[in-house]
């Protein structure tokens, strides 16, 4: 099955929830054709689903814990064999969030192409999913689970970064200019890869 993922190009996007990586990803399917797979939004359609599995995973994320590994790289893989003969490409959001996680990923799935880090300010990062808190109806959306998701995913973050940098595949982009003027990085990224 995973013969079909062999020469698939993937990047992994890394950023702080708030970071604007979503938006981010959304251009580059647009312009690109890859297919966009958010860590959170597979789980978030399981717990919609209603599936056994979903509830499971609805309780660990209510308290603002981390699914586990086997059950994230399972979803990516089941959603990246379904889209891999349409796809240009692979953008994996949101994952992996530790060195394991990348090291489980590549030994199942394959090695990335590329890591795009969107680095934006924490102070910006709060601020952004408060605003989205008034719209989203996201229960994670408020400050204090904000702070909490925000040091979970610093402290889990440097060291996948830290790896995958000494393979010289980190393009890291500052997301606190425009939506288009940061895109325009993260294009140039892309385009060096071909």
């Amino acid at each position: 099955m995973s013969d079909k993922l062999k020469d698939a190009k993937i990047i992994f996007v890394v950023g702080g929830p708030g970071s604007g990586k979503g938006t981010q990803c959304e251009k580059v399917v647009a312009k690109y054709g890859y297919t966009h797979l958010s860590s959170g939004d597979l789980l978030r359609a399981e717990v919609a689903s209603g599936s056994e599995r979903g509830k499971q995973l609805s309780a660990i994320m209510q308290k603002g814990e981390l699914v586990p590994l086997d059950t994230v790289l399972d979803m990516i893989k089941d959603a990246m064999i379904a889209k891999a003969d349409v796809s240009k490409g692979f953008l994996i959001d949101g994952y992996p969030r530790e060195v394991k996680q990348g090291e489980e990923f590549e030994k199942k799935i394959g090695p990335p192409s590329l890591l795009l880090y969107i680095d934006a300010k924490a102070e910006t990062m709060v601020k952004r999913l408060m605003k989205r808190g008034e719209t989203s109806g996201r229960a994670d959306d408020n400050e204090e689970t904000i702070k909490k998701r925000l040091d979970l995913y610093y402290k889990a973050t440097e060291p996948v970064i830290a790896y995958y940098e000494s393979r010289g595949i980190v393009r890291k982009i500052d997301s606190e200019a425009s939506v288009d003027e940061v895109f325009s990085h993260v294009a140039k990224a892309i385009d060096a890869l071909k």
